[in-house]
């Protein structure tokens, strides 16, 4: 069984990472203890993980820059799932890329990752590929309203889909949503729109797990999600309550998908709880925005849980610490002396300019009960929104 490496710092391991925003500075920041380097990949010049390696500055179709970017690295991962799957295939003819590209693919078109759900015999909301308003109104016609409308490619945190809840919604959504089809990061054209029937979820949760080269799996507790206009807001876990059946059908669901793309790395599943029914509503490749709260609530974070697996090295406990929370800091942020003086908070902030919309960090609180906690989370809350109404 590998270890990590002891040699001196001269022959360490540098892990290539297409992408340069905060998941990728979080995956720097788990992988400098372990001896790691790190080079990122990407356009922006002003990303936050250029702070914590080196950055090869270019567009995602310059391959001589990929191939720049790809010398001499021991792995290459990713840290957002728009990554053109073409740029990730031509490295791999360098270096392992982890997860693998067919990861991409799958994830990248909505259409593809239901079809998958499918396959898999994985619940999922009733879905259609809709490329006309004709096919809008057959589908509309079958799965009934509401519905939810979604470009296949492209959207994230609520981007790129619209709930229909009258007949009269579907010329303007459809106009709106084909209007927006744009090339993604890879300059691929977006392929069409899907019909999804819309859940009334009891709760929305997520399963974040991880696979080592050698097929290990291992599942950080299930966790508890709420959003605000599309955007992650709060993750909690360990869910409590929580039936063993429950847990057993996520972790299922999420082990079927990582065996059948021969999958290495962390994988988020995010689930709709319905009526103590999880149907599967997306996966993502990668380390996961509702897994933040590991960096501080779990023996081994995802992100440096990430790091072993795409290293061939043996994976660490996901057990929790204590009853878990995490806040997300979107849009604009308390001064940093305030959020500091919150009871508890463990805080990390992502070096970004404020912007409506835009995430900017988070707070993880790790307390014995989860009394304690929902004290800690609420006092968190009060002061951001003091800060949204300029009060703080």
């Amino acid at each position: 069984m590998s270890t990590p490496p002891s040699h001196a710092a001269k022959d360490a391991a540098t892990v290539g990472v297409l992408g340069n925003g905060q998941l990728g500075r979080m995956l720097a920041l788990a992988g400098l203890p372990l001896g790691l380097r790190f080079r990122f990949f990407d356009p922006a010049p002003d990303a936050p993980a250029c702070a914590a390696g080196a950055c090869v500055l270019a567009p995602f179709d310059d391959l001589a820059a990929a191939d720049r970017f790809a010398r001499g690295l021991t792995v290459c991962t990713y840290e957002f799932e728009n990554v053109p799957a073409a740029l990730a295939r031509h490295i791999e003819r360098a270096v392992p890329v982890r997860p693998g590209p067919l990861a991409l693919d799958v994830s990248q078109d909505r259409l593809a990752e239901k079809s998958l759900f499918r396959t898999l015999n994985i619940p999922t909301p009733a879905f259609l590929p809709i490329d006309s308003l004709d096919d809008l109104r057959a589908g509309i016609a079958s799965v009934g309203l509401p519905g939810v409308l979604k470009t296949r490619r492209g959207g994230y945190d609520g981007k790129g889909q619209q709930v229909l809840r009258k007949p009269e919604d579907l010329q303007p959504a459809f106009a709106s949503l084909t209007a927006g089809l744009a090339q993604d990061a890879g300059g691929a054209r977006s392929a069409g729109l899907i019909l999804e029937a819309f859940v009334p979820f009891t709760r929305e949760l997520s399963v974040i797990a991880v696979r080592s080269t050698k097929g290990q799996v291992a599942f950080y507790p299930l966790t508890l999600n709420t959003h605000q206009s599309g955007i992650l807001h709060t993750s909690f876990a360990p869910l409590s309550p929580l039936s063993p059946e429950m847990e057993s059908t996520a972790h299922g669901y999420a082990r079927a998908i990582m065996e059948h793309l021969d999958y290495v790395g962390v994988m988020a599943l995010e689930l709709f709880d319905h009526n103590g029914r999880l149907l599967a509503n997306e996966t993502a490749p990668r380390v996961h925005n509702s897994g933040h709260w590991t960096i501080d609530g779990c023996v081994t974070s995802q992100f440096e849980n990430h790091l072993r697996a795409i290293m061939g090295w043996p994976l660490g406990s996901t057990e929790a610490l204590g009853a878990c929370a995490m806040i997300n800091i979107v849009g604009q942020s308390p001064p940093t002396e305030a959020l500091a003086s919150l009871a508890g908070a463990r805080l990390h902030l992502y070096d970004k300019a404020p912007r409506p919309g835009r995430k900017l960090g988070h707070i993880n609180f790790v307390e014995r009960s989860e009394a304690d906690l929902h004290a800690r989370v609420n006092a968190a809350l009060d002061l951001l929104a003091r800060s949204r109404s300029g009060g703080a």
